[in-house]
């Protein structure tokens, strides 16, 4: 397991760029625009320690976040997405977002964090109970 990265919703783009930018001098690793979702992604990184990232979230029509809603999830890259879901529900946790396409699942905290795993390179063929598997709660 690789951590990968840290998710929180921002309001204002410009804004949150300008503090987590100029403010704590980390640099900007990649960015992603997603006209049809009608969101960005902008992914930051401390000099020297470009693995460690947060994800920045800005959600165009969003009008403001409460209730903690502004965190969004950790995120680690497992080597066999199927085999880490199975043992966490041999465990009790509950999938809250199934690996219906073999590379995304998420899950959450005892004290209700969300966590997103992430498949190791390609996605995993799909296969069942997966791929037909609902989701369950929120996450």
């Amino acid at each position: 397991m690789k951590y990968l990265h840290t998710m929180v919703r921002v309001s204002d783009i410009d804004a949150s760029l300008k503090f987590y930018c100029d403010g704590l001098g980390l640099k900007e690793i990649r960015r992603r625009d997603s006209e049809k979702g009608r969101f960005t992604l902008v992914f930051l990184a401390a000099e020297g320690d470009e693995e460690a990232q947060i994800e920045l979230t800005h959600n165009w029509d969003e009008k403001g976040y409460d209730g903690g809603r502004n965190f969004g999830h950790l995120a680690y890259r497992v080597d066999n997405i199927y085999e880490t879901c199975q043992h966490l529900m041999d465990l009790g946790i509950t999938i809250n977002r199934p690996p219906r396409d073999g590379y995304m699942a998420f899950v959450r905290s005892p004290d209700n964090i969300s966590v997103e795993l992430l498949q190791k390179g390609m996605p995993l063929p799909k296969q069942d109970p997966w791929s037909s598997m609902e989701n369950s709660g929120e996450w």
